[in-house]
């Protein structure tokens, strides 16, 4: 996949990186990233000499149809895992898990704190569950990474990407080793993931909004939703009026019409 498909990526967007040597050569290591662009778990593989293991929502492997087919595959060929995202606390675990089983195979595990991508290109807290329990159960170092421009490469809506250059960031490792057995601590949690985050934000330049991506996400979806039905009623009352005020010039006309017969 890092041939047949970072190599033409690599050579048509022609990314830029910034602290590669901070990427260990061998042995685990948790690649925290923010989350612009469905693009993002493939700009970053296709830039690393090594393999970088995501989880994947569980719908990109089991879409029926050719197209579910092909999608299931190419999400395989490149690694990722499947995570069944809506079984609560149970999908959690299973995610962890996966987490944790890649670190202990030496391998570089990739995460996206934030949970989901990022509606508007600023950044979002941090979820406290899969990033911070797989550092603290694994003792693994967790190296910031912060994507640049690339979900202006293919924005919402549009099929045909645009051809630039997206930047990566990536930063020194954070060592979390004083946290060694508090896993289940909320508020070691907690801290761990916002110092996360604040070496991300630092990396990226982007602003930082203390709410949930999920959260933001529902927000403006209800906006958009408040703002189509206020549309729907202004529509429905310029019909209206547009109505009375042909009554009415038709009632003036009928009223002159009855004077002059007069």
């Amino acid at each position: 996949m890092k041939f047949s498909i970072g190599g033409p990526l690599k050579l048509a967007f022609r990314p830029w990186v910034e602290g590669l040597e901070n990427i260990p050569a061998e042995g685990p290591a948790i690649l925290a990233s923010n989350h612009l662009s469905f693009s993002d778990s493939f700009f970053l593989p296709a830039v690393l000499d090594r393999k970088v293991t995501f989880i994947a929502k569980a719908e990109y492997f089991t879409t029926p149809g050719v197209k579910g087919r092909m999608t299931a595959a190419f999400f395989k060929g490149v690694g990722q895992l499947p995570v069944d995202r809506s079984g609560g606390r149970g999908a959690g675990e299973a995610a962890i898990k996966s987490g944790v089983d890649v670190i202990e195979r030496g391998e570089l595990f990739g995460i996206y704190p934030e949970g989901t991508r990022s509606p508007d290109g600023r950044l979002y807290r941090g979820k406290p569950g899969g990033l911070a329990r797989v550092a603290l159960a694994t003792g693994a170092p967790v190296i910031p990474v912060a994507m640049i421009d690339t979900e202006k490469i293919q924005p919402p809506g549009k099929v045909m990407p645009k051809l630039m250059r997206p930047g990566i960031r990536i930063g020194r490792p954070l060592d979390f080793s004083r946290y060694n057995g508090m896993e289940h601590d909320r508020f070691v949690l907690r801290a761990v993931t916002d110092e996360v985050m604040y070496e991300i934000m630092k990396l990226s330049g982007q602003e930082y909004v203390d709410i949930y991506a999920t959260a933001a996400k529902r927000q403006i979806a209800d906006e958009a939703k408040a703002q189509k039905q206020a549309l729907k009623e202004a529509q429905k009352e310029a019909e209206q009026a547009q109505k009375e005020a042909a009554q009415a010039e038709k009632q003036t006309e009928k009223d002159e019409k009855e004077r002059s017969d007069s």
